[in-house]
Parts: structure tokens; C-alpha cells; sequence
């Protein structure tokens, strides 16, 4: 359920979204919309594995649609006023139910996914960036993730290929912002942007404490960078992937080698 890599560098990944487990019958009253699990940051872990030898990696293998583990357990919307999934998503990113009729989880069920699915994966994650900061004195979460580059319910226009997110800067020190901004600017071919619509989900805000040695900063990358259609069956570009895994590798290697002042 929780996969876990130990490294000894400052840098840990999260991996939340790339899951497609539905344990316990978490998945029996979705809707051919829900099971579709269209809104999965596909191949996103076996895109970032091997890019930097002693990295830190915290995946959960449970789908969002069971729960989701980049949201406030509280329930509080991360983006107010605008469209988006909740906590145990009813939608999915198109605003199309994924749940059959008086099948979506009750709040009983809500409080218990917290408890076996999101309350663990943060458990690890803490350990993790705990771990790094021992170390090193401080740790930078990295968290990884992916999604369509055209979802009109969610965004207008088309996503850059590159959205980085540090919550306006308020998670993490200027310096590793502007290495990875510099990072995807200078990658040939790609659009980039800084706290455009992705801001940083909740797990980017939540760790990211610049003052206490804790950054985070997330990377959401339009699927278009490394699929060969934004569609079933998901499979992967080769050509894109190589092509990709190389400003990626660049940003954790500058991020690793990063010290603060």
C-alpha cells in the first residue's frame, strides 16, 4: 500500500496520484465513468525512478478515487471559488459523477479511508522529510505529479508542459524555485509556468516550512510531455520519455546540490 525508498540525499519525491488500488471493495460503487480512472497521474513513478541516485521516494498504491492523499483531510478546498476534486472525489475531472446513485461513501466511510489510506501515506512522507532534515539539516520535498493539459471544467486554454507550484512562494526558499523554473525555461521545446493554476496541493503546503528547513515544491506535468494520446489505454511515448527524463534529472541533481545560505 505504501511503497518506501530510503536515500541519503536532501531531495524526497512524493508520489500520490500514480496509484490504481481499490482494496476492500473501495471501488464496487463506482460508476463505467469512476472505474475508467481517467484521472490517474499515469507511469508518473516509473518516470522519475533512477533520475537521481539517492533520492527519497514515498508512493501509496491506493487510487485518489478512493481517497485522496494531496488534500486537506479537513476537507477544506485548496483552490476556493474554483472547480476541483474533494477529498474522496464524487467527480472526475470533467465534472461527470463517478459514483452509482446513494453509492457515493458516507462520512463514516470518509473518516475510516482517512485512517487506513491518507493518515499512512503522511506517516511515511513525515518520516521521510524527517529523515532528510536529520541528515542534511534540512529537506526539500519534491512532489510529483501529472494531468491532462486540456480539462476545460478545471482550466481554460491549454496547460503548460512544466507548472510548478510553491504556493506563491510561501513553501520553500526563493533559490530552489528559481532553479527549477530556470531549469524548465531552459528546456528546448517545453512551455513552463510558476504558480500558474496549480499552486502546490495540500501536501506542498502543508510540509513546506522554509523557516523550519522544510521545502516543498510541486511539479505537475502536462501527460502530453510523455503520452502518445491524453486517452485510453495511457501508454507512453519512448521518444518523449527519454526526451523529458532529462530536464527532469537536471532539476533533482541541481535540487540535491543545493545548500542554504
Amino acid at each position: 500500500m505504501i511503497e518506501i525508498i530510503h536515500g541519503n540525499s536532501p531531495l524526497v519525491l512524493g508520489l500520490p496520484h500514480t496509484g490504481t488500488e481499490f482494496p476492500n471493495r473501495t471501488g464496487a460503487g463506482l460508476n463505467q465513468t469512476g472505474r475508467a480512472i481517467a484521472d490517474t497521474d499515469w507511469h508518473i513513478h516509473e518516470i522519475y525512478a533512477g533520475l537521481l541516485e539517492g533520492a527519497s521516494a514515498v508512493r501509496t498504491t491506493i487510487h485518489r478515487y478512493v481517497i485522496d492523499v494531496n488534500r486537506n483531510p479537513d476537507g477544506e478546498s485548496l483552490y476556493p471559488g474554483q472547480n476541483t476534486t474533494t477529498l474522496c472525489p464524487l467527480t472526475d475531472f470533467d465534472g461527470t459523477p463517478i459514483y452509482q446513485p446513494d453509492q457515493d461513501p458516507s462520512p463514516k466511510e470518509i473518516a475510516r479511508r482517512i485512517a487506513a489510506y491518507h493518515s499512512p501515506y503522511h506517516a511515511a512522507l513525515q518520516t521521510a522529510v524527517e529523515r532528510a532534515r536529520a541528515i542534511h539539516g534540512f529537506a526539500i520535498l519534491f512532489d510529483c505529479h501529472s494531468i491532462r493539459s486540456k480539462i476545460p471544467f478545471l482550466f481554460n486554454d491549454t496547460l503548460p508542459d512544466f507548472n510548478i507550484g510553491t504556493n506563491l512562494g510561501a513553501t520553500c526558499d526563493p533559490e530552489i524555485a528559481e532553479i527549477t523554473r530556470a531549469a524548465c525555461q531552459a528546456a528546448s521545446g517545453y512551455s513552463m509556468v510558476l504558480n500558474g493554476r496549480f499552486k502546490g496541493g495540500w501536501t506542498t503546503r502543508h510540509y513546506g516550512r522554509p523557516g523550519k528547513g522544510v521545502h516543498a515544491i510541486q511539479m505537475e506535468l502536462a501527460q502530453s510531455t510523455y503520452m502518445q494520446a491524453e486517452m485510453p489505454p495511457w501508454v507512453c511515448d519512448d521518444g518523449r520519455i527519454s526526451r523529458l527524463r532529462k530536464p527532469l534529472g537536471n532539476i533533482l541533481t541541481q535540487l540535491s546540490n543545493w545548500r542554504p545560505k
